[in-house]
């Protein structure tokens, strides 16, 4: 009697642990920008990454598809050092909006809110 109850403790941990992935494989994915919100949200912004920088993948990982409707500038690729400098970049990502800086991941809520898109 024991090796069935364990039986189906054990079936029903699968059942929740499966429910729990699948839940959050759906809202990692809805997170991420449209179209038209990546597109507003470029034409408004300017970010600042590196190559390399983990907190930066994870920034455009928010994006998707639609990372190339963002106006980015890597502070390591030939040509952008001083563009970094200029723009006083001190860490990465950071997200220029409205003369204003912000370093750090930004949600895309949070990144809609200081667009106004």
């Amino acid at each position: 009697m024991k090796k069935g109850f364990d039986k189906l403790i054990t079936i029903f941990v699968v059942i929740a642990v499966l429910i729990v992935a699948v839940f959050l494989m759906q809202n990692k994915n809805s997170a991420q920008a449209s179209p038209e919100v990546a597109k507003c949200i470029g034409q408004n912004s300017i970010l600042y990454t590196q190559t390399g920088c983990s907190h930066c993948k994870d920034q455009e990982d928010l994006f998707g598809d639609n990372l190339q409707h963002l106006s980015m500038i890597n502070c390591l690729e030939e040509g952008n050092l001083q563009k970094c400098i200029d723009a006083k970049i001190e860490g990465t990502p950071t997200w220029i909006i409205k003369n204003k800086s912000y370093v750090g991941v930004q949600s895309i809520a949070k990144l809609k809110e200081l667009t106004g898109c």
